[in-house]
Formats: C-alpha cells, structure tokens, sequence
C-alpha cells in the first residue's frame, strides 16, 4: 500500500486487482494517455501508486456515467498535472453524485471482482452494516453456488462500493464508521434543506421553466461547493487536533 509521500510500489496486476480491472485494460488506459507512466525500477519493473489507482477509479466512474473515451480523455486533459490522489478521489465523488439511485444484485464473485478483492465474513458484514452491499434475501445462492458461498447475492449500491471497500481498511470500529456515517447524514440533510429554503425563496416569484434551469445549474456549483467546504473545514480541525497539546518548539 502507497500513500501519496511514498514511492509508487504496486505493480501492474497489483493495481488492476486493486482498481477491479484487468491488466488488459490498464495498459490500454495507458496506451490512450488515460494513465500517466509508471515509474520504472529494478529490472525495469513499472510501479504504480495512488494516483494511478484514484485515476483508474475516476476513469471507470466516468465510464459508469455513459462518457465515451474520447471524452473522458478531454476530461482528464482539463485536471492539472500534478493532481493529486486525493483531489481524484473528490473529483469521482462529485461524478458519483450525480449517479441516479440505483441498486445492482451481484453475486460473491462478481462483487469481489468488482471490489477489486477478496471478502470476507468480516468484510461482508462490514459491507452490509454500512448498507454497500446487502445480502439478497429473496435471490439466495442461485445456480452454481458452492460451499465458499460464491453463489450468494447482493444488492449492491453502486455509488458507495468503492467508498465502503476503501473503509475496510481504515483502523476504526465499525460503530465508529456508522456513528460517522450518520453524522454524515443529518448534516447533509439540515444543509440540503436550509440551501434548498434558500434558493426557493429567491426564485419564489419567476417562471416554472426559468427555476428548472437554475436548478439545473446551480445543483453542480452547490455540491462542489459543499465538498470544498466541508474539505477546508476538516483539514482545520485535524490540524488544531493534532498539534493540540503538542509542546511548543523552542526558538
């Protein structure tokens, strides 16, 4: 596992297990210029890191969103050259949000493969309690299912795959990730509904199809505004908690 400091270690059938790709189509992402070079290494071994992955990721959103090649790769020319892993990752967030509510019924395989990795008891009651991916009470284990449970369905929430994967690996209990997730929530919510009593006031008085359009357009600028936001609020509150009560240096 990278972080964006280290040097880049996975390889390239690292990294497609780890996107839920192949390695056929990581190297022709890479043959597009949708991914930038791996760094080369001992016995001219390419290493890939995260921002290869967070690219990946953003790439197969976009592709979920119904954009062609083509376009995708007009829409990463426009992203700085440096962009980082994080700032990937918030950009597929704000793709992912305009993804319709939609619930997909997988099986174990295919929702490992689309996770990228194996999954365990653990891991899948993780993935249920965080509402990601529900065993299908009414599907069962269809044909071809085995005793690892390989046939099993899920009913799979697209959007928060890929997100609820991620917090497997985050060393916090899962009452904590579900004590955050409903912080999440309510917060949202109480925003969603001031801003939406805001806006209904100020386009109380003008045309049915005029309040339509500037729905439409202000529903992107709200969002990335709310991700920018809540983004600079935590880097504050994570840099006053860990330099609180740290000794002051001497000059």
């Amino acid at each position: 596992m990278t972080t964006e400091t280290e040097e880049p270690t996975l390889t390239v059938d690292e990294l497609a297990a780890r996107a839920g790709v192949t390695v056929r189509t990581v190297r022709f992402y890479s043959a597009k210029g949708l991914l930038p070079p791996p760094v080369i290494g001992p016995r001219r071994v390419g290493r890939y890191g995260q921002a290869h992955l967070a690219r990946l990721a953003l790439i197969e959103e976009l592709q979920r969103r119904g954009m062609t090649l083509a376009a995708i790769e007009r829409h990463l020319r426009q992203l700085p050259a440096d962009v980082s892993a994080r700032d990937l990752a918030i950009h597929r967030a704000v793709v992912a949000s305009w993804a319709p509510d939609t619930v997909e019924t997988l099986t174990r395989e295919e929702l490992q493969r689309r996770a990228g990795r194996p999954l365990g008891e653990e891991d899948l009651e993780r993935l249920a309690a965080m509402s990601v991916a529900v065993p299908d009470e009414d599907g069962g284990a269809g044909a071809g299912a085995g005793a690892d449970g390989d046939g099993d369905a899920y009913r799979v929430d697209p959007g928060l795959l890929r997100l609820g994967v991620e917090l497997l690996d985050v060393p916090l209990g899962l009452d904590t990730v579900l004590a955050a997730r409903g912080v999440l929530i309510e917060h949202s919510r109480a925003a969603a509904r001031e801003l939406s009593r805001l806006l209904r006031e100020a386009v109380a008085e003008r045309d049915s199809t005029e309040v339509k359009s500037l729905s439409a357009h202000m529903q992107p600028l709200v969002v990335q505004a709310l991700l920018t936001t809540f983004q600079r609020s935590l880097r504050e509150e994570l840099r006053e908690w860990l330099t609180d009560g740290e000794p002051a240096r001497e000059s």
